[in-house]
């Protein structure tokens, strides 16, 4: 008996990342994610490739939506832990950057992640909500909470993101 594929496809489209590349360090990290919320600004590249679809974000605090697809699928068929993992990484690091005055960057140090239950289609939209637990002047320490259409808790993560200041150009 032969296994017929059925192949799907795939197209998407970006703006350039340099475009706000080149504001880092001369914003404050909140007015840089209000900018892209507010369409004044394009969203980063993975927003595209991951198909987020929906950002808020306030001083501490920051939202990221994604509906799961077969295309964020593995071999076992449930969305990679991988694109969870980006996913929370996301929402736990912008958060941060919300809290960040001009002149202020960031990078994660450190993400660790805890996957409480499998992410299907069926999930539905998932809900990544990103909080700041603490900052200081050299670290901050995020976490992000990964909830299903149903509320329950699918994943969950810590970040640890390193402060540095930004050479003025």
């Amino acid at each position: 008996m032969t296994q017929t594929q059925v192949e799907r496809s795939r197209t998407f489209s970006w703006s350039d990342p340099a475009t706000n590349a080149a504001l880092i360090g001369k914003t404050s990290g909140l007015s840089l994610l209000q900018a892209m919320i507010a369409g004044e600004l394009p969203p980063p590249p993975v927003m595209h490739l991951l198909g987020m679809t929906r950002l808020t974000a306030e001083e501490g605090r920051v939202t990221v939506e994604m509906p799961p697809r077969e295309y964020h699928y593995n071999p076992l068929g449930t969305v990679h832990g991988g694109v969870l993992a980006t996913l929370l990484d996301t929402a736990a690091g912008c958060a941060v950057h919300t809290t960040l005055p001009a002149g202020v960057g960031y990078t994660s140090v450190d993400l660790s992640v805890k996957y409480l239950r499998p992410v299907t289609v069926g999930s539905e939209l998932l809900t990544c909500v990103g909080t700041v637990i603490q900052r200081g002047r050299r670290t901050a320490l995020g976490e992000a909470r990964l909830t299903d259409a149903a509320g329950r808790l699918v994943a969950h993560a810590t970040s640890t993101c390193l402060l540095f200041e930004i050479p003025a150009s």
